[in-house]
C-alpha cells in the first residue's frame, strides 16, 4: 500500500539534508518511485560522481555504495540495509584476484563493477555490462582476465577477438535461467521479444533474441515495435519498463528471477537512514585511490548496447 506520510517525510528529509536518493531497477516499486534517479550500475556511478547533493542515499546493494562513496568521497553515502550484500560481489576477494593475476601476469585485469572495492583496487579497469565490450576493445593489450562473472566474461569474450580468460564466479539469480524456459517462453508467446541479461548461462544468451545490460533493456522497451516482451532479468526491471511503456506486455522469463539482497530496502528504512544518517558506507583511502582509478577508466568510456 502506498504511505503517503511516509513518502512526504522522505521528501522533507531530503531537503533538511541536500540528499539524493539513488536506485537500482531491481529495487521494489515504492523505491524506484521516490528515487530522484532509477538506472543501472553504469549509469548511478555516473550520477554519484556528478551529484551537487551532500547526501547519497544509495537504494541497491554494499558494492554500489562503495562505488557511490570511492567517486564522491567527500559525500555521506548510506546504504538503508546492511545486510544487502552481492553474492556474485563475494565469489572473488582481493587475495584470489592476486593470485589468478600471478598465473596470467601479461593480462589486463578486468573486472564487472559488481565486485568490492579491494578487488576493484587490484584491477586496471571497472566495466559494466552496458560498456564492458567498448572498454574491452579500447585497450591496448589482446588479453584480458575478467572478474568476477563467468557467464558476462564468456559473453564478452565471444564478441571480441581478444583473449578472455573468466574467474568462475556467477550471479545465483541469473544462473537459474534454463535452456527449457526460454524455449517453453518461445513456444507459449511466439510472438514476443526474448531479451535476457549476459549474466545469464551462454546457452541462454544464444537462444534470446537479445541479450542485454537493464539500461540496454529500458531502451529497448520502449524502441522496439514489439507489443509483448519476455524479460530475462531480475524482476524489479519489470515494473519500471510496463510503468514506462504502458502499452507494452512485459513479462517474467523464470519465477527464479528474484534477487532478495535488491528487496532488503523499504521506505521505513530510507527514512531511519535519512533521520539519523545511519547506514554510512565508507572505503580505506589506500583502497579508495586504487579503485578510483579502475572506475573513472570504465566512466571515460561511453556506454551503450
Amino acid at each position: 500500500m502506498f504511505d503517503t506520510k511516509m513518502v512526504e517525510r522522505i521528501g522533507e528529509l531530503k531537503k533538511e539534508r541536500n540528499a539524493v536518493i539513488l536506485a537500482h531497477n531491481y529495487q521494489p516499486p515504492a523505491i524506484q518511485d521516490i528515487a530522484d534517479l532509477v538506472g543501472d550500475s553504469y549509469e548511478l556511478s555516473v550520477k554519484a560522481s556528478q551529484t551537487e547533493a551532500e547526501v547519497i542515499v544509495f537504494c541497491g546493494v554494499h558494492f554500489m555504495a562503495e562505488t557511490a562513496y570511492i567517486l564522491a568521497p567527500e559525500k555521506t553515502v548510506l546504504l538503508p540495509e546492511k545486510l544487502a550484500g552481492c553474492p556474485l560481489a563475494d565469489t572473488i576477494t582481493a587475495e584470489q584476484l592476486k593470485e589468478f593475476k600471478q598465473e596470467y601476469p601479461s593480462h589486463a585485469v578486468v573486472t564487472y563493477v559488481n565486485s568490492s572495492a579491494e578487488v576493484k583496487a587490484e584491477s586496471y579497469v571497472c566495466v559494466t555490462s552496458s560498456n564492458a565490450l567498448k572498454v574491452i576493445n579500447s585497450l591496448e593489450t589482446d588479453k584480458i582476465l575478467f572478474t568476477p562473472d563467468k557467464n558476462l566474461g564468456m559473453y564478452l569474450g565471444n564478441k571480441t577477438e581478444k583473449e578472455v580468460r573468466v574467474w568462475d564466479g556467477y550471479c545465483i539469480t541469473h544462473e537459474r535461467v534454463t535452456v527449457e524456459e526460454v524455449k517453453r517462453a518461445r513456444e507459449e508467446h511466439p510472438d514476443a521479444l526474448i531479451i535476457v541479461h549476459p549474466e545469464c548461462p551462454p546457452e541462454v544468451t544464444r537462444l534470446a533474441d537479445e541479450a542485454l545490460s537493464t539500461g540496454g533493456m529500458i531502451r529497448l522497451g520502449a524502441e522496439t515495435s514489439y507489443d509483448k516482451i519476455i524479460v530475462g532479468t531480475e524482476m524489479g526491471l519489470i515494473y519500471r519498463l510496463s510503468k514506462e511503456n504502458p502499452g507494452k506486455e512485459f513479462k517474467l522469463l523464470s519465477p527464479g528471477l528474484v534477487c532478495p539482497n535488491m528487496k532488503y530496502i523499504t521506505l521505513d528504512k530510507v527514512v531511519e537512514s535519512l533521520e539519523n544518517l545511519k547506514g554510512q558506507v565508507t572505503v580505506p583511502d589506500e583502497i579508495a585511490v586504487k579503485a578510483r582509478e579502475a572506475l573513472e577508466r570504465m566512466i571515460s568510456v561511453p556506454s551503450g548496447d
